[in-house]
């Protein structure tokens, strides 16, 4: 008999994205499941964005300091803001959008509590969606093996959604697939 007297072979569990636990600040909390990142400094996903269009989401639950956007293993997740070195490039609560100490762009809008943040990227431009719509304000020149980041300071929490999206991706968009050679 396999597996004791079920009969069954135990099914390996399928990977799914969330906030990586091993590439997290020292002082930054992760609680449900992956999904929610509080205390002070950063965290990025468990997998990188390998495909040509990706689409993932973030939750604005409390407010304060916070960014996200897309940053290399590189980064440290222990300096917040991120934007300030050359493997980060993020959007920041003040809607300003910065890579390597310079400000790369603004968003027309910002985020308040309960608002929901889209973001595309297509290995060329990274793209904000404030609860749906587009902000039309593309940030380029991403190099490297990146993944989603997000950080918070001063209270902000953070829900990330890496499926199960709140609003529909733009088309020709979906969520963050895992590498088959991550299986």
């Amino acid at each position: 008999m396999l597996n004791g007297n079920s009969g069954h072979i135990p099914l390996k569990e399928i990977p799914t994205v969330q906030l990586d636990t091993n590439h997290m600040g020292n002082d930054v909390v992760i609680v449900k499941n992956g999904k929610r990142i509080c205390g002070t400094g950063a965290a990025l996903s468990n997998a990188p964005i390998a495909q040509d269009k990706a689409y993932f989401e973030v939750k604005l639950q409390s407010t304060g300091v916070w960014g996200v956007g897309l940053a290399t293993k590189r980064c440290n997740v222990n300096a917040v803001p991120l934007g300030q070195d050359s493997d980060s490039w993020v959007v920041n609560h003040d809607a300003v959008m910065y890579h390597n100490k310079e400000q790369k762009g603004t968003m027309s809008q910002s985020l308040n509590e309960g608002d929901t943040l889209g973001i595309t990227y297509d290995h060329v431009h990274l793209n904000f969606y404030l609860n749906g719509q587009p902000l039309n304000c593309p940030f380029s020149g991403m190099k490297g093996t990146v993944f989603p980041v997000f950080y918070v300071d001063e209270g902000a929490v953070l829900d990330v959604q890496f499926d199960h999206f709140y609003h529909q991706p733009p088309d020709g968009f979906d969520s963050i697939m895992i590498e088959q050679s991550l299986l």
